[in-house]
């Protein structure tokens, strides 16, 4: 049976995953600059771009997530006692799009493994090429870390969009 504590649950993991983005983003934006600005070899140079441009993102949409997630909460659970309409108006939908999201997520993050793992190998063995080498390494790291988080994130989403359908076909 869905409950309150279970839209709790669903919105307290989904804050506490956007901060280890934010994490994660800050880690790799400071990582990018140290290889970028301090190492300069052509290999850190390579790798530097994929960590801050994904450092970036990650930063950007953990910020984003954990800043509208204690709101998101607090609706749905006064949603599911004074207006259960609104969770099917609303919130069935939000979370439908929020599942197709993580569809392109996954697809997008595999193209980039796939990517990075095209330029490692294809260049490993040339040393004038080491820039594509760390450019592929760095996006293998980067999107494997992100098809990891983004596949807890999606199950959640999942069982939570279940839940929620299951307390309004009641």
């Amino acid at each position: 049976m869905f409950t309150k504590t279970d839209i709790e649950k669903y919105f307290n993991a989904e804050k506490n995953e956007s901060l280890l983005f934010i994490i994660l983003g800050i880690m790799a934006i400071v990582l990018a600059l140290v290889f970028f600005f301090y190492l300069k070899t052509s290999w850190c140079k390579g790798f530097a771009i994929p960590f801050l441009l994904v450092g970036l993102m990650h930063l950007i949409a953990g910020y984003t997530v954990y800043n509208r997630s204690d709101e998101d909460r607090k609706r749905n659970v006064y949603a599911y006692d004074m207006n259960p309409a609104e969770l099917k108006d609303k919130e069935i939908p939000r979370m439908e799009k929020v599942n197709k999201n993580f569809v392109i997520y996954r697809y997008a993050e595999i193209v980039l493994l796939l990517m990075g793992l095209g330029l490692f190998f294809y260049f490993r063995s040339n040393m004038d090429k080491s820039f594509w080498v760390g450019l592929g390494v760095a996006l293998v790291i980067e999107a494997t870390v992100s098809v990891g988080a983004d596949f807890f994130a999606e199950q959640r989403a999942t069982h939570y969009t279940a839940g929620i359908r299951s307390f309004i076909n009641k």
